[in-house]
């Protein structure tokens, strides 16, 4: 019986202490030095995710580019990332690095634990990884197997499936309850999602006036400080080069 009563004694006190864990706070984590960062860029394309994040952070790099010359740039690019050579690019101390979503984690989850994304557990953070994703897994995916079908032969009916304008509508009702794509901040997901949103636009896969939601939050977007100063410094004289917007007469009407 004693022995019983000390195993039932041990198993009691074991449960209390995993529940005392479970419940425990999480510890802040702590910011690791940042290493020296340059990134290699085309003007106007996704690197610009990687200059924006960095000015919203206040942390330095190094930006590489050759000024109105997208071929000369991605030379720059391939002789540094032969084996890849995208933009972006970012020499992360000794390591070449490439997909901007995963750059911009782990530059934010290493550097600036509990800067542009809600906390874990908040309600908030489920969306912020959703339309991190999303901008190019759902978003970026679709606008460019639209744009190119499009150019070849427009489609005589909508897809019954999924669309570039069913994939811009899910963004539209999002930003009607939310003020971002984050939730109720700023946070990494915006910048993510304003490439391809804006992209979508100058290719004119969609009309751009269906979509009042999203309009408003380019807006307050391209009004932060540390979009002007991205923007200033990566893409001075705008897009150069391709690609050819559709012309309205290719682009899919709104599904009724």
């Amino acid at each position: 019986m004693r022995t019983m009563a000390l195993w039932l004694c041990g198993l009691l006190l074991a449960g209390c202490a995993s529940t005392q864990t479970a419940t425990a706070p999480i510890q802040a984590r702590t910011a690791t030095p940042l290493p020296p960062i340059t990134i290699y860029h085309l003007e106007a394309r996704r690197s610009e995710r990687i200059v924006w994040l960095m000015e919203e952070l206040g942390f330095p790099y190094e930006l590489k580019f050759v000024r109105g010359n997208l071929g000369a740039s991605l030379a720059a690019i391939r002789q540094v990332n032969p084996s890849m050579p995208v933009a972006p690019t970012v020499k992360y101390g000794d390591e070449m690095l490439v997909e901007s979503g995963a750059i911009i984690d782990v530059i934010s989850n290493r550097h600036a634990p509990g800067k542009l994304q809600p906390d874990l557990n908040s309600k908030d953070y489920p969306w912020h990884q959703i339309w991190m994703h999303y901008a190019e897994g759902s978003l970026a995916s679709r606008m460019g197997v639209d744009y190119r079908v499009w150019q070849i032969q427009p489609p005589a009916q909508r897809s019954q499936l999924r669309d570039i304008q069913t994939v811009f509508q899910y963004a539209e009702q999002f930003l009607g309850k939310h003020s971002y794509f984050g939730g109720a901040q700023f946070s990494a997901a915006d910048i993510m999602m304003h490439f391809p949103i804006t992209y979508s636009f100058r290719i004119n896969v969609v009309d751009r006036a269906q979509f009042p939601n999203i309009e408003n939050w380019i807006t307050r977007m391209e009004s932060r400080p540390a979009y002007q100063r991205m923007a200033k410094v990566s893409k001075p004289d705008g897009m150069p080069g391709p690609p050819v917007p559709l012309p309205d007469t290719a682009r899919p009407p709104a599904r009724r």
